[in-house]
């Protein structure tokens, strides 16, 4: 009993020194670039378990003892260790770990980390977008990512060719299967809509994942042969934050086509350079037109988006976004304007044992759509002409006529533009709901079940002047107008089981599941209303049904040695029965080199894993989409049977193919991501090679043989081999001063390895000639190889009109004396970005290259000769690169390898410049003003306007590689500002 009170005295005497050594702390935990509060932080004193978390607004308490070291810890932020020396208060703010951040990436039907992943996957977050004036979420990683190009015209909202690896096919889709929030959009476009892509709103975006494999995409099977983008939108947190982000931009069309000038024109007709032809003078005119300066304009445009996060009622995090954009064209009377809303809800539930996600997205695109053409129209017309003539019965535009007669011509491009009136409207909702259970009495298991909806409504309205000048009778002073619509709807159920467990040293991850999604598409193509006789044309497509079931298994041990088989077994009612199923599989291997024994002592390699894959991806991506059935479509209203008194309209038997079935894509790859120096240093290095064989190609058939000369078949196999390289780098990292740099480069080799019978195909269609193709499928040969006569030059090295080489020596020039002379693809393609802070400033920019591609010129092939001086009636402008040449006549020269021009570039993408003030209040936590400039320089030896062809401008149909008139891409220069609250 003694002993007992003199213990407690002891304690009851030392209590107040415990008392007074500990001390109560608190203070306020914050994000270092925002200054926004961090619930949920972990508050631990080292070397104990005591410790306590942040409450909603980043605040906290702990009892802690001088010399106590406090640990704050917060998963996505480098961990802080301070030692405790007295205060009675201690804010601290955290920084965003990037490492951490990346170490995430999305596959298909789940997720992995840089570590785990076996197959060649590349993520980018927000933080690694390119910048600039983004209009569509495409050009967010332009130049980011090694194997991935990105193609936009300068058309306003213009979607983009975006191709993994130089994609997979010749004949078909060679578009990437994208996926929004596990929804697999359509690639194929709608009415009043500039692209796939055009309705989405970049700011929404939070992350990239592009699949380039088959090990990694096969898991899509039928849809990835040319690979897989996952987009991941932005979602709700539980801290509450508000952004504010602002652009203007202003552009100006700095390059066009060297067209004759008024007074150069008037001399060159003077100088009647056309051989045999009198050139009637007295049509010049009395004006000084620059016509392409009359059909392009300097735009103004704006992009302003708000976005809120936190969480309702403290339990629900939610996001909300709205965003308004408004591109003026360069082209007169183009526009594109759109409005998205987005709601985002992640409620978790039964103790986190249930997620949902459910992401809401609304988009109102309106368009009004210009005729690119008309550029071609500008180069054309008589500069010696006036825009306007106040005598003019076509609304006061000047016109080739003899009274109200249109004379047979170019019409003035501006009246074209002007006097037509094409409007798009296109409103799309799209989104998806998630579930996400994870079993309680079986925390390993998880069950995932993902709703997808994706509706688009469109219209389109097409007006023509009645003053609008044309040479067709039937509408003059009458005009046109159409109204189409379009319905196009997406519906997806994917659910599938996950199991992940460790047993000791081994890791098990396994995935089963099953897919169905259906498209269906409907509309009309509305008559013309000023003509009584026309009547609206209805359609509904068959819907496209996609059937799909799926398996994954991840094997590690040590997390070394990485294994995973795959395998998807889809369906698809675009086949017949007898083909309508094909089967995926795919299997990889990685092995971490980094952490065997042996490089336990390396103070150079941080990461080093090898890569191994093998996989088969499929496409059924064609227009028919019943094409296995008997089909029959009825005649035009000429073509009718009379019987007595009763008219039979006439059915015409469509083209059959029962046999038709998957393309197939195998795909083998060896790679090695490394890590140098602490990860100061990281990429990878890919070599791969993919085989596409029952390529789905349209071919002729013998006559006869079909209900029509060519059809959709399985002909042919194509290769491409690939070497790809990156690397990332932080340059310079301190608390001042941080540079980064990313470079990427992709080795490209493509050949035509089969073909139906071993028959060449011709394609690449061009101007200048009926029925004139210039590009040709060869076996051994690239794809779309540019296939012409060799030039002869004189001896001062000038090219003889319409003189080639006589190359099989037959003394004949014939179509035998053709050849091969390279292709549009390039063979290196090249990315570089780098980012430099400063304190507050931050400065970017972005460069790409390719090299080794080529460009059939078909602006000078097919108008820079004397003839076309003489445009029917009338007189036309033409290109001063005649004068090189002296070409008289077009069909003499027009196939002449003179005109496929080495396309190598080198541009200059986006450069940005911006200072951020940071904690200004306590509600205003940073402002970042900037400024920058896009499209800011092309290197080039191309003589055409832009060496980048593209085939996705609003109105023009483009083949790859022929340059027969582009959009511009104007120079634009950017200022914004971004407020977060």
């Amino acid at each position: 009993m003694k002993t007992n009170t003199q213990k407690l005295l002891f304690l009851m005497l030392c209590l107040p020194v415990f008392l007074f050594g500990q001390t109560v702390v608190k203070g306020t935990v914050t994000e270092q670039s925002t200054s926004i509060p961090l619930p949920g932080v972990n508050v631990v004193i080292k070397g104990t378990t005591t410790g306590t978390t942040t409450d909603f607004d980043g605040n906290y308490q702990i009892q802690v003892n001088n010399g106590d070291v406090i640990v704050f810890s917060y998963v996505g932020y480098a961990s802080q260790e301070i030692t405790y020396s007295g205060q009675s208060t201690l804010d601290v703010q955290l920084s965003e770990d990037a490492a951490q951040l990346e170490e995430v990436v999305v596959i298909g039907y789940g997720t992995t980390t840089k570590k785990d992943a076996t197959g060649s996957v590349e993520a980018i977050t927000s933080k690694g977008f390119t910048k600039g004036n983004i209009v569509t979420p495409e050009n967010l990683i332009n130049g980011r990512i090694a194997g991935v190009s990105v193609n936009t015209s300068g058309a306003p909202g213009s979607g983009s060719q975006i191709r993994i690896r130089g994609g997979a096919s010749i004949n078909g889709s060679n578009d990437p299967l994208i996926i929004i929030d596990g929804l697999p959009i359509s690639n194929d476009g709608v009415t009043g809509s500039r692209g796939v892509l055009a309705s989405i709103n970049p700011n929404d975006i939070d992350s990239f994942s592009v699949l380039k494999d088959a090990s990694a995409t096969a898991i899509y099977g039928s849809r990835a042969s040319n690979g897989v983008i996952i987009i991941v939108t932005k979602k709700g947190k539980s801290t509450f934050s508000a952004t504010y982000d602002t652009q203007y931009s202003f552009g100006e069309v700095t390059n066009t086509i060297d067209v004759f000038s008024a007074d150069a024109y008037r001399q060159l007709v003077a100088s009647q350079p056309i051989n045999g032809t009198t050139i009637d003078e007295s049509l010049l005119g009395n004006a000084n037109t620059n016509w392409q300066n009359e059909i392009f304009r300097n735009t103004v445009s704006s992009q302003h988006n708000i976005s809120m996060q936190g969480s309702l009622f403290k339990v629900l995090p939610a996001r909300f976004s709205f965003s308004v954009v408004d591109q003026e064209g360069a082209l007169k009377a183009s526009k594109f304007e759109r409005r998205n809303l987005s709601l985002s809800l992640n409620p978790k539930f039964f103790d986190d044992h249930l997620k949902v996600s459910l992401n809401a997205n609304f988009a109102f695109e309106d368009n009004r759509f210009a005729d690119a053409g008309q550029i071609g129209a500008a180069m054309r017309y008589d500069p010696t002409q006036p825009v306007f003539d106040a005598d003019s019965p076509f609304g006061g535009f000047y016109q080739h006529r003899t009274g109200n007669q249109v004379a047979n011509g170019t019409t003035n491009p501006v009246a074209q533009l002007l006097q037509r009136t094409n409007l798009g409207d296109a409103n799309r909702l799209y989104g998806n709901l998630n579930f996400d259970y994870k079993f309680h009495f079986l925390p390993e298991l998880r069950a995932v079940v993902n709703l997808g909806y994706d509706k688009t409504e469109a219209k389109g309205f097409d007006t023509r002047d009645r003053l609008q000048a044309t040479t067709d009778q039937d509408i003059l002073f009458k005009g046109e107008s159409r109204q189409n619509t379009q319905e196009r709807t997406n519906e997806l159920f994917d659910g599938y089981l996950n199991y992940k467990k460790d047993i000791d040293n081994v890791g098990l991850d396994f995935t089963a599941g099953y897919s169905y999604q259906r498209f269906t598409n409907g509309g009309k193509n509305g008559r013309n209303i000023t003509d009584p006789l026309s009547v609206d044309d209805f359609y509904t497509d068959p819907d496209v049904v996609l059937i799909g079931f799926f398996g994954r298994a991840n094997f590690s041990l040590d997390d070394k040695y990485l294994l995973t088989l795959t395998y998807r077994r889809d369906g698809t009612s675009r086949f017949s029965k007898e083909n309508q199923w094909g089967n995926f599989p795919a299997a990889a291997f990685a092995w971490s080199i980094s952490d065997e024994d042996f490089m336990n002592d390396s103070k150079v390699f941080s990461n080093l894993k090898l890569r191994l894959g093998y996989g088969i991806t499929g496409q059924q991506s064609i227009t028919e989409k019943d094409i296995f059935l008997n089909r029959y479509r009825g005649g035009i209203a000429n073509s009718q049977f009379q019987f007595g008194n009763e008219i039979i309209e006439s059915l015409i038997a469509s083209e059959i193919n029962p046999d038709l079935k998957w393309e197939e894509t195998t795909t083998m790859e060896v790679g090695i991501d490394y890590g140098l120096f602490n990860n100061k240093v990281s990429g990878s290095l890919n070599f791969f090679q993919k085989n596409s064989t029952d390529l789905l190609f349209t071919a002729a058939v013998p006559d006869g043989a079909n209900f029509s000369n060519s059809v959709i078949q399985n002909i042919g196999e194509l290769q491409i081999q690939g070497l790809e390289f990156s690397v990332n780098t932080d340059v310079i990292s301190n608390d001042d001063l941080k540079v980064d740099f990313n470079f990427n480069a992709t080795l490209l080799d493509r050949e035509v390895k089969e073909l139906a019978l071993g028959q060449d195909v011709r394609t690449g269609g061009i101007s200048g000639g009926t029925g004139t193709n210039i590009q040709l499928h060869r076996e051994g040969e690239a794809p779309n190889s540019f296939y012409v006569f060799k030039q002869l030059y004189d001896g001062n090295g000038r090219p003889i009109e319409g003189a080639y080489a006589d190359l099989n020596g037959d003394n004949i020039i014939n179509d035998n004396d053709r050849y091969i002379k390279e292709n549009p693809g390039a063979n290196a393609i090249f990315g570089f970005q780098s980012n430099v802070f400063y304190k507050n400033l931050d400065f970017s920019f972005n460069l790409r290259a390719n090299l080794g591609n080529y460009v059939y010129n078909n602006v000078k092939s097919s108008r820079a000769q004397y003839e076309l001086l003489l445009d029917n009636a009338v007189l036309g402008n033409i290109p001063t690169s005649v004068l090189d040449t002296d070409f008289q006549r077009t069909a003499d020269v027009i196939i002449s390898d003179l005109f496929v021009e080495n396309a190598s570039f080198l541009r200059m993408d986006n450069i940005t410049l911006g200072y951020t003030f940071n904690k200004i209040s306590k509600t205003l936590k940073s402002v970042r003003v900037w400024g920058g400039v896009q499209n800011v320089f092309t290197i080039t030896n191309y003589s055409g306007l832009d060496p980048e062809v593209t085939d996705n401008d609003s109105d023009l149909t483009l083949t790859l590689g022929i340059d027969n008139v582009v959009y511009p891409r104007p120079r634009t220069v950017l200022v914004g500002a971004n407020i977060k609250f």
